[in-house]
């Protein structure tokens, strides 16, 4: 019964851990898109910029603000102000109690031991305490900044559409590491079962020798010396093995998810064809340059714009009282005004910022024509590498075919006693030393051919 529960457990739980079979390449890439971390945070970067695009769009329309207070003072000014606010205020407020007693005097003739206008009144020095409530709304309204927040907006786009370009630089470059993993999963592949070929030809020859040795011809020593290769040659595919597991580790973090197995192909990459109209107009780099140099050509019009006047316009509504919004329309009040400012001196500091923008833009300019030249001689660097490694791989095709016919000469040799056994085994190791040049000179010719897509942001054919 236990046994049964564990096996049903382990049943349930092998999803959680299995990773991919059979993956092709086409499949692999739209997973990257997906789910690989790098990409997504570069897409929350142009998120992000997207949001200071609309920030900057959003300036143009001004600001409004509600503002609530809710006071209590016993001060002099604060209240005589509250009752102003709230149109309230009465000649009582002013002290006149105490003025008009004095003046009530002097009518009847009678003399008075002060000066009446010397008098503190009470009521307007000493009032009770007011509560206050207060509801304002006030808008503000750039009506004119002098093409200041025009060039913040373009900027702000600017730097969206660099963002973009950025995403797609980072998803070129993901995409160039995956099929690159592809391919060295492809040549470990075929390694591993070059190695495993050659092992079964090492069985054939222990077979052989055992046999002649039955019949004398062969010596011990041809036996240790073939057992020395095939443990060498285990090793190696041992090795082999677990360099193929580590590329599945970089494939499967690449994608952020866990692949088990792909489907490969030996054949060689195609090497796309260019122009020089299309390096200008797919490279990245080279576009990234041009809308940096539009980017500091707006920063020169955002300086030139501090030497303009800038004008604002201000409404503000509301209504105050003692109470809550107590007969609101009653007591309400407005205010609406412009301004202008125009700075005339500030110590020649703008004019510094603006010749500091002017050099930027011819460096930036100077920095496009780099870009252009530096991605010119790369793509020219990737295309005479290519075509060695093209020329390599013919060499290496025809020296791998040679090695194995001479292997197979040797081996036939030994049968008939003319070779020794050292012989066939150093055949042997040259068949494999071709190999690997063989092998090495492909995966190497395709990750150039990756590399010139990726610099070209070239996709899948």
């Amino acid at each position: 019964m236990r046994q049964r529960l564990l096996l049903l457990m382990l049943l349930l739980g092998m999803p959680l851990f299995a990773g991919l079979h059979h993956l092709t390449l086409g499949h692999a890439l739209k997973i990257l898109d997906k789910k690989n971390l790098e990409i997504k945070i570069a897409q929350y970067d142009t998120q992000m910029k997207k949001y200071d695009e609309i920030a900057a769009e959003g300036y143009n329309y001004g600001k409004l603000d509600l503002t609530m207070m809710a006071l209590r003072s016993n001060d002099a000014g604060n209240v005589f102000g509250f009752k102003l606010q709230s149109r309230e205020a009465t000649f009582g407020d002013f002290g006149f109690s105490d003025f008009l007693g004095d003046l009530g005097t002097m009518m009847q003739g009678q003399q008075l031991d002060h000066d009446p206008l010397k008098i503190a009144p009470k009521d307007l020095n000493y009032p009770k305490a007011r509560n206050h409530f207060s509801t304002k709304l006030t808008y503000m309204l750039p009506v004119y900044t002098g093409g200041k927040l025009t060039e913040y907006k373009n900027i702000t786009r600017s730097l969206f559409k660099m963002s973009k370009l950025d995403k797609a630089k980072v998803r070129s470059e993901k995409r160039y590491q995956v099929k690159k993993a592809f391919y060295d999963i492809a040549l470990v592949q075929s390694y591993i079962g070059n190695l495993q070929h050659i092992i079964d030809n090492i069985r054939r020859l222990k077979q052989i020798i055992s046999e002649m040795k039955k019949e004398g011809y062969a010596q011990e020593t041809d036996k240790l010396e073939v057992r020395a290769r095939m443990s060498e040659a285990q090793s190696m595919l041992s090795q082999a093995k677990l360099n193929r597991e580590l590329a599945y580790q970089f494939l499967s973090f690449l994608l952020n998810t866990e692949v088990s197995s792909v489907r490969t192909t030996s054949a060689l990459a195609r090497k796309p064809k260019v122009t020089k109209a299309m390096i200008e107009r797919r490279s990245i780099d080279i576009q990234k340059a041009r809308l940096g140099l539009k980017i500091t050509k707006m920063a020169v019009e955002l300086e030139k714009s501090k030497f303009r006047p800038t004008v604002g316009a201000f409404a503000e509504y509301g209504s105050a009282d003692n109470t809550p919004f107590d007969h609101f329309f009653d007591k309400d009040s407005y205010t609406v005004g412009m301004q202008l400012q125009y700075n005339i001196f500030n110590g020649g500091v703008d004019e510094a910022n603006l010749e500091k923008a002017r050099v930027n833009m011819m460096k930036v300019a100077d920095q496009v024509r780099l870009a252009k030249k530096g991605i010119a001689l790369k793509v020219k660097q990737l295309q005479t590498q290519i075509g060695g490694y093209d020329a390599d791989i013919k060499s290496y095709r025809a020296q791998l075919k040679f090695a194995r016919t001479v292997y197979e000469k040797y081996q036939e040799r030994y049968k008939e006693g003319i070779s020794s056994i050292s012989d066939v085994l150093m055949k042997q190791a040259k068949e494999l030393e071709v190999l690997l040049k063989l092998l090495t000179a492909k995966n190497a010719r395709n990750g150039k051919v990756f590399a010139l897509q990726s610099l070209l942001n070239l996709g899948v054919k």
